[in-house]
Formats: structure tokens, C-alpha cells, sequence
């Protein structure tokens, strides 16, 4: 029996309600959003039509007309009084956004019940089209990477196992071949991830930088480093503004994050060096020299990965609760991770084998900005697996 995830009860209150929005499911690569929404289809009892954008010529835009004229036809001849068109890998399609909006705005003057939903593995380029032509016009259902019960579940992980092989459902057969199952990660998803939803969807002056980033990021996962460290560490330099934009293009691919430094001064938040997280540990893991059973013979470098894991539970989890992730430090004194949302923020200080004991950053964190409240995650406090199971919302 397939695993089906949350996402799909959002997908099916908001495809029974009367037509109004189109449904955009975006997401990072094989996350699994088109096994979703096949399974949604599977139970979908009115009529459906599902195509794919992939194979087609970027610059065959007739081929979105054709298949929604498709749809017209068959909604016709049915007996049915509405029909789902879905349409996958849309933003291969050139000036995808302005032919659905034109498509999508003929239904309603014609009052053709089509209801609509859109995939696409590149947030990068969705982002784009939907802000720019389909404004106001359409819903996102956000899938993220596998958290830990998901994983437990459907895989039969344990914590341990989650922080090192991380949440990508495809990878997880493959585990118990740890050779296998590095290749098939840093190949069919990482240079994947990084070729077709950055390099050929974003024009990039410098893919060796941006590639080079990237491995940076993921060996210092959990770690602050200044972009001009960055620069120093780098053959194909560029500058530190090159950096903060392809740092965000591997944000957006949900690859690899930086993180904020939390201030409620903003120009120090946009001046302030990276936290780098990968939103995935599977991403380290994958590009390490340590093996699963090794890597607990080195108790500092376990810990990042579980500050790394709880990093990008924190990422994953947060757009669904409108929070935001940030870190704090000033000197010496540092909080892993701070949670806003609203006018409201938490502090998260994880203790890990890579840490200084007598850090006080939490201390002075909470007296100089009174958060909500506080935790501590690790051995002294909250066990990092207790928390990894943990909602965001329940932790304010």
C-alpha cells in the first residue's frame, strides 16, 4: 500500500469546493507531487485529464491550447457538469503563465467548469509565472522534503537513519547499499536539481561558482560563513552579490539554504553572513566520505548533521505555519535557530557534539529580545528525535 501524504486532504477540500482558483503543487525534485496527485486522481470520481509537459518543445506554447481545448471537447460529451484538467512540468512550456491565465479566463466568460491544477518540479520558474500573470488567480499546496514520521511510516526508518539517508522517498529502497545509494542521489537528484531546475530554467554567468556553492554549503552545514570566506575558498570569485543570488536559486530548488541573522534592524538582516542548511541531509550525506556505521566513530561530526536535520525540519515545516527561520549571534554568543511568526519568535539551541558547552547565547538572546519561549534540543533538553516529529505551530 502507497504511502499518501497530508497534502492530499488540502487537494481535495479545495477541488470540491466551486470553481475559483487554480491549484499550483510546487515543490522540490521527487518529493513525490506527481504520485500525489495520481493518487488523488485515482479516488476522483468525475471526469479527469491529466498531461504532461514533459518531452514537449519549450517553445510549442499551441500544445497548453490543444490540450485544453481537449478538456472542452470532453466535458461536452460527458455527463458530467465539471472536469479537472491537470498539467504537469508546465513551466517547460515558454510563456507558460500568460497562455494558462488566457486559457483559464476564456473558461470563465464561457462558464466552462474546468477546474484546474498545475505541477512543476522548478519553484524557481512557477514563482515567476504565478507572480507575474496568475496573480490572485491562484492557491499553492507546498510539498517539502519527507520529514521523520513520514518516513518512519512509509520506510520504516529510525531517527538515526533519518538524519544521515534524510527524506527523499525514491533513495530509500537503496539503503542498504550505501554505495548505490550515493550515486543515485548525487546523480539523478542533486546534478539533476541543480542542471534542469537552475541552470536550464536561470541564466547563470558562472555555473562552476554556483556548483561550487553548493558543495561549500553542504560540507558546512550548520555553520556561519561570511561570503567573503566564500570568495576566499573559490577559483571562479565573482562577488559577494553573485553569492547571496545563486545562494537563493539553491533555496529555492530546495537544495541549500542561508540563513538570516534574526535582528529587528533590517539592513543588518540583509548584511549578515549565511547560516548555510541543506534542506535535505541526505545532500551531505551523499557527498561524505563517512559511511552511516562510521560516522558515529566522530561525535562532532554526527552533531552537525543532527543540528543540520533540525535545521531543515525547521525549513521544511515552517512556510505551512507562515513562520520564518533565522539564527542569532553576536562575538561569541550564538542561537542556532530562531522561529518567527507574527510578532511572535521562539529561541532553539541545539546541543550537539560540535559545541562549545559554556555558550551563553540563549541566555543573552532571551533577555535582550523576550522571546515566547525557548528550547533546547539534545541531551540536556528535548530529544532531537521528540522534536523532529514535532509541529511548528505546537511549539509556540
Amino acid at each position: 500500500m502507497q504511502y499518501i501524504r497530508s497534502e492530499i486532504k488540502i487537494l481535495d477540500k479545495r477541488i470540491r469546493e466551486p470553481r475559483k482558483f487554480i491549484q499550483v503543487i510546487a515543490g522540490p525534485r521527487q518529493v513525490g507531487k506527481t504520485t500525489l496527485v495520481g493518487q488523488f486522481l485515482a479516488s476522483y470520481k468525475g471526469e479527469s485529464i491529466f498531461v504532461s509537459a514533459d518531452g514537449i518543445p519549450a517553445g510549442d506554447g499551441l500544445w497548453i491550447e490543444e490540450s485544453w481545448n481537449a478538456a472542452r471537447l470532453r466535458l461536452r460529451t460527458s455527463k458530467e457538469n465539471e472536469l479537472l484538467l491537470v498539467i504537469d512540468e508546465i513551466q517547460k512550456i515558454d510563456n507558460w503563465s500568460e497562455i494558462v491565465k488566457a486559457q483559464w479566463e476564456r473558461d470563465t466568460r464561457e462558464n466552462n467548469n474546468i477546474k484546474l491544477i498545475l505541477l512543476g518540479s522548478s519553484r524557481l520558474l512557477l514563482k515567476e509565472g504565478l507572480s507575474e500573470s496568475l496573480a490572485g488567480r491562484f492557491e499553492l499546496v507546498l510539498m517539502t522534503h519527507w520529514g521523520l514520521q513520514e518516513m518512519e511510516k512509509a520506510f520504516g526508518f529510525d531517527a538515526n537513519e533519518f538524519v544521515w539517508y534524510g527524506g527523499y522517498p525514491g533513495a530509500a529502497v537503496l539503503r542498504k547499499d550505501e554505495a548505490r545509494w550515493k550515486d543515485y542521489v548525487n546523480h539523478a537528484l542533486i546534478e539533476t536539481s541543480i542542471s534542469k531546475d537552475i541552470f536550464l530554467l536561470t541564466r547563470i554567468n558562472k555555473p562552476a561558482l554556483l556548483k561550487k556553492l553548493f558543495e561549500l554549503g553542504c560540507s558546512y552545514s550548520g555553520q556561519i560563513l561570511s561570503y567573503n570566506k566564500i570568495l576566499g575558498q573559490v577559483q571562479d570569485a565573482g562577488n559577494t552579490t553573485t553569492l547571496a543570488h545563486y545562494l537563493a536559486l539553491l533555496g529555492e530548488a530546495g537544495l541549500l539554504t542561508g540563513l538570516d541573522k534574526y535582528s529587528t534592524n533590517k539592513l543588518a538582516v540583509r548584511s549578515s553572513s549565511p547560516k548555510f542548511i541543506v534542506n535535505n541531509t541526505a545532500l551531505m550525506s551523499a557527498q561524505s566520505s563517512y559511511s552511516f556505521p562510521k560516522v558515529f566513530e566522530a561525535p562532532d561530526i554526527w552533531g552537525r548533521y543532527v543540528e543540520s536535520a533540525v535545521g531543515a525540519h525547521l525549513i521544511n515545516t515552517a512556510p505551512k505555519s507562515g513562520a520564518k527561520v533565522f539564527y542569532w549571534r553576536e562575538a561569541e554568543n550564538e542561537v542556532d535557530f530562531i522561529v518567527q511568526r507574527a510578532e511572535e519568535i521562539i529561541a532553539i539551541e541545539v546541543k550537539s557534539g560540535h559545541k562549545k558547552p559554556n555558550n551563553k547565547g540563549l541566555e543573552l538572546f532571551t533577555k535582550q529580545f523576550a522571546p515566547k519561549k525557548y528550547y533546547v534540543v539534545g541531551s540536556t533538553g528535548l530529544a532531537w528525535e521528540e522534536f523532529l516529529r514535532a509541529d511548528i505551530s505546537d511549539l509556540f
